[in-house]
């Protein structure tokens, strides 16, 4: 068994790869769902991160589609209380923004879509600058206190409003937040380093990137020449047109090799040992692309390795 983490100030304790459930209900139906799910567990994992509006965006859905799959799972498996289930708010079609009356109503829904009591990690999805954080921390508290939420974090928010944020937590005593989802990886470092990095290192929020893979492209299977199936592959596809891509190709390609590890599991791997950094995010549609994933847990880079990905990626 590998390893758990402390996520940040917390309590909970997570595997060093969190799983992804934005496919779920999406490009991976419910028997596909349910297998990466089986095959996540079996592999020591216990992190799984979805939100209200997976995956509105796909014709016919209406969102809340990821986390029903998700209750479904851990209804069928009876292992409630093994995993630790991370949400969001404020992107739900029906439940937008931050106000007060919007995080009550879409923290019900996910609870009853996720068929649970409460929810382990509770983010906000997208900032809503149009609300003082005083309020958004004042209804998180609330559901901590009422015990349908046990921790709460925040995502894609500016250093400013998380560092207003923990301040109003500290000052009135309220719930805080012990995580932030950015957006970071190999090839989009400026996404979280500098200000926000900062800010949650002084806090001590654990970071849990999302787009840790760059839509598929640190998997190294989008290579000059190559077509490759994908929902995504328009937007992993592109990093191949910078210098920064191909030399972080480059030098993925050289520690996979002499680590003889997946590229994605090297990429991974780099995620993992910066500053702050508690659990990249991933996802699988199948579970044939799941081991690469979950072999972050045991793959340690070198100092010079590290530093070799680092460079590239400048």
């Amino acid at each position: 068994m590998t390893s758990l983490r402390t996520l940040g100030t917390s309590d909970l304790q997570v595997f060093s790869l969190a799983l992804g459930g934005n496919v779920f209900g999406w490009t991976a139906d419910e028997a596909q769902s349910f297998a990466v799910l089986d095959a996540y567990a079996a592999a020591g994992g216990n992190f799984i991160d979805t939100a209200d509006s997976y995956s509105a965006w796909v014709e016919g859905n209406g969102g809340g589609e990821s986390e029903t799959v998700i209750g479904k799972w851990l209804a069928s498996r009876s292992n409630r209380s093994d995993i630790v289930v991370a949400t969001k708010v404020g992107a739900h079609p029906e439940h937008r923004g931050l106000s007060a009356g919007t995080i009550k109503g879409a923290a019900e829904a996910s609870l009853r879509r996720l068929g649970t009591d409460h929810i382990d990690l509770y983010y906000t999805h997208f900032d809503d600058e149009t609300v003082p954080v005083e309020e958004i921390i004042t209804a998180l508290d609330q559901l901590v206190k009422d015990g349908k939420v046990r921790h709460i974090a925040a995502s894609n928010i500016s250093p400013e409003r998380l560092r207003a944020s923990l301040d109003f937590s500290e000052r009135e005593g309220l719930a805080r937040y012990v995580a932030l989802q950015p957006h970071y990886n190999l090839v989009s470092r400026d996404t979280y380093e500098g200000g926000l990095q900062d800010t949650a290192a002084s806090a001590g929020l654990a970071a849990v990137p999302y787009y840790a893979l760059a839509s598929g492209f640190l998997t190294g299977k989008y290579r000059p020449g190559t077509t490759v199936e994908s929902a995504r592959s328009a937007k992993a596809g592109s990093h191949l047109e910078s210098e920064q891509g191909r030399k972080v190709l480059a030098a993925l390609d050289r520690v996979a090799g002499e680590r003889n590890a997946e590229i994605a599991t090297v990429a991974l791997a780099w995620l993992a040992a910066q500053p702050t950094v508690a659990a990249p995010i991933a996802s699988a549609r199948t579970v044939e692309q799941l081991p690469a994933l979950v072999a972050v847990a045991d793959l340690r880079l070198t100092d010079g390795e590290l530093a070799l990905l680092t460079e590239a990626s400048a």
